[in-house]
């Protein structure tokens, strides 16, 4: 089982830490951190989606004409633009970058910020139920060869057809991210890719094995799985966790700035719970998961870190990928110039260590 490094492109120079200086659209910082993920060895890269940030599309667009290896993950929010409409946006992206395009799929998230770009439909469960529905018509659209109709509760569909497919004949690679069961249930039938956050070993074996028979009824094989998380690396075990330190007390002191802080109606998705819910077991879990940025933030993000040198960063990676995790969505603080040093020990470190775990599994008759 291959691995891939999945890095985030943001659309100008800010984090929790970071207070933005420049433009909400800042082109050159754009340009310059796509170039520096590609130079570092990432797979490709998320761009994400929030009722009030540049279009991700767009943006996108721009990446893969600024690189030329380099994939990006166009998170895309169900209910906002037609199924169809976007099939084939994404389908036409997909032609001019010859093939780097891949749809990541949320749909959960606070319904009041959902309703600042129309949503009416408060209830979970049934937007996902929505999402099932979004997703048939499609893959619909990107597959059939001849007019089709589609007759859901959220979507009809007369004569539907796309002359424009994606550039591979696998299609478009979906990415799911969410931890309720409804989530879980759309990851079944539909995802190549389920993204889960930086959670504890114990957390990671229990959402893929319910992924895993979530799949399984519905005649599919597993889909891979992804882990989102924030390495703090330093060339001693010592200076990692000062650093970390420094970045949770910048943090803090920023929030009122940045805006990364807990949400004051106390909202939290089932994924942000989760991750609460590992801040309470301890501030250190398992090897060097670190969880006290979640618990400053709400966990309105991925914002659990691994701490430790490149190496020791390395072995944890290598120990989700034997749970059976093969994509690391990887970010840091300090976004452009976590980017370069993560290319520089991490990834190629992570890929070999990797590597090696594959091997062992093949010559031991596991699989990997």
């Amino acid at each position: 089982m291959s691995i891939e490094f999945i890095g985030f492109i943001t659309n100008n120079d800010s984090s929790e830490t970071r207070v933005r200086s420049g433009p909400i659209l800042d082109r050159s910082y754009i340009e310059t951190v796509a170039k520096a993920h590609e130079l570092a060895g990432f797979d490709r890269a998320l761009l994400a989606f929030h009722s009030t940030i540049p279009d991700g599309l767009q943006v996108g667009q721009h990446v893969l004409s600024v690189t030329e290896k380099l994939k990006v993950m166009i998170a895309q929010r169900p209910g906002f633009t037609a199924p169809t409409l976007l099939a084939r946006q994404l389908a036409t992206i997909d032609q001019f970058s010859g093939g780097r395009v891949s749809l990541h799929v949320i749909t959960g998230g606070n319904a009041t910020e959902l309703r600042q770009d129309g949503n009416t439909i408060d209830d979970k469960d049934e937007r996902y139920a929505r999402t099932d529905e979004w997703l048939e018509v499609i893959k619909q659209e990107w597959r059939s060869e001849k007019p089709f109709s589609y007759s859901g509760k959220y979507y009809q569909v007369e004569n539907g057809f796309s002359q424009v497919k994606p550039f591979n004949p696998a299609g478009i690679p979906i990415f799911v991210g969410g931890a309720s069961d409804a989530a879980i249930e759309v990851a079944g039938k539909h995802a190549d890719t389920f993204a889960l956050w930086g959670e504890s070993y114990a957390q990671v074996r229990d959402v893929t094995t319910r992924v895993r028979a979530a799949a399984a009824k519905h005649g599919r094989p597993a889909p891979r799985f992804s882990l989102s998380v924030r390495p703090i690396i330093a060339d001693t075990e010592e200076k990692a966790w000062a650093k970390a330190d420094d970045i949770l007390a910048r943090a803090t002191a920023l929030q009122d700035k940045t805006g990364y802080r807990k949400p004051v109606d106390g909202h939290a998705t089932a994924g942000a719970k989760r991750l609460l819910a590992l801040a309470e077991q301890g501030t250190r879990i398992d090897k060097r998961l670190w969880t006290e940025m979640a618990a400053l933030t709400g966990a309105n993000s991925n914002t659990t870190a691994l701490v430790g040198t490149p190496e020791q960063v390395a072995e944890v990676f290598a120990d989700y990928y034997d749970l059976g995790v093969s994509h690391f969505l990887i970010r840091g603080f300090d976004p452009l110039i976590d980017a370069i040093d993560y290319g520089r020990e991490l990834i190629p470190r992570t890929r070999e260590l990797v590597a090696q775990r594959a091997a062992a599994h093949k010559n031991s008759g596991v699989a990997a």
